[in-house]
């Protein structure tokens, strides 16, 4: 097994390297440049071109690209340019927000769906398995941004029960009890709203896997041998149902690590899916390239991590 690992992981470097070209060129490509924003009737155009030369706006792209993949191997993706700061360390910052986030999110996720969809399958074609499957419709349905305004309105500005928007409120010491809880209330609503809607593959994969093992030989074996249907769940038929949900599981984790950028956005949460967005509109290439190579790797290791979850969920199964 540790050896397909590290295998799988030298895979990933020549993977990375031609995700890294295309992005790179992809970005130079990109109607304007992230000097075009600083352009005012006061803005003298001399100093502008200044600014491009120094940046290495006119080299061909071939050596843009040699010295950005040298830099970016060292650990070093360069400097923001709407920001001011250095990519690695934006990006630390944000993905610490994300990562508070995300795993929060994670978390009621699966202690919303593993129940519900183990509900729904036991006990199928009841009022509870018809309910949970309704409601598993009607999220399905629903775009995440539109849920996102509604809890927003709702919860934010006509109830007031948590923040519409930051981190952390101004004036709380860091370190202290009252300012990790803060950190938490104010994120408490975003996972609330992206686990509203993550749980619905989940429940229904695993209501379809607990319905088709109820009928399988091992069960009935199990059933004639006088074992208590609570035991056939639990040993059982509950643990060959957890397949499915394993495979998903690592990249769901490697996924929100790269940020929600309708749940970040709309609740003004400064994470790695907002930073996303804004470099976009302000031609960021710096950032744009070094988070787009990143969620590449977070993909790759989503992948690798969801083989490895499977296999110590099924010992039969061996990754290769």
């Amino acid at each position: 097994m540790w050896k397909t690992i590290v295998r799988r992981m030298i895979l990933m470097i020549p993977q990375l390297l031609l995700l890294s070209l295309f992005i790179f060129i992809l970005a130079k490509n990109m109607p304007g440049d992230p000097f075009t924003g600083l352009i005012t009737p006061e803005t003298d155009p001399t100093r502008i071109e200044e600014l491009r030369i120094q940046a290495g706006f006119y080299d061909p792209w071939y050596v843009q690209y040699f010295n950005w993949i040298t830099n970016a191997l060292q650990g070093d993706f360069g400097q923001s340019y709407t920001y001011k700061v250095d990519v690695s360390t934006l990006i630390g910052e944000r993905g610490l927000n994300t990562f508070w986030l995300s795993l929060l999110s994670v978390i009621l996720v699966y202690l919303l769906a593993i129940p519900l969809g183990v509900l729904a399958g036991r006990y199928q074609d009841t009022f509870l398995d018809k309910s949970i499957v309704l409601y598993s419709f009607i999220s399905y349905a629903i775009p995440t941004f539109v849920l996102a305004l509604i809890f927003l309105y709702i919860f934010g500005y006509r109830l007031q029960w948590f923040p519409t928007s930051g981190t952390v409120d101004i004036g709380l010491e860091t370190g202290t009890f009252a300012y990790y809880w803060n950190k938490f209330y104010h994120i408490l609503l975003p996972a609330i709203t992206y686990a509203s809607l993550g749980i619905t593959g989940i429940v229904q994969y695993l209501r379809t896997e607990i319905i088709d093992a109820k009928t399988q030989d091992y069960v009935k074996t199990a059933r004639s041998k006088g074992i208590p249907m609570n035991k056939v769940y639990s040993r059982h038929i509950f643990r060959n149902s957890l397949l499915p949900i394993a495979a998903f599981l690592g990249f769901t984790i490697t996924g929100l690590l790269g940020g929600s950028i309708f749940i970040e956005t709309i609740f003004g949460y400064p994470g790695m899916g907002q930073l996303f967005v804004n470099s976009i509109m302000s031609r960021d290439y710096s950032v744009i390239t070094a988070l787009v190579l990143l969620y590449g790797f977070l993909t790759l290791v989503g992948s690798l991590l969801s083989d490895i979850i499977m296999s110590i969920v099924d010992p039969r199964i061996r990754i290769e």
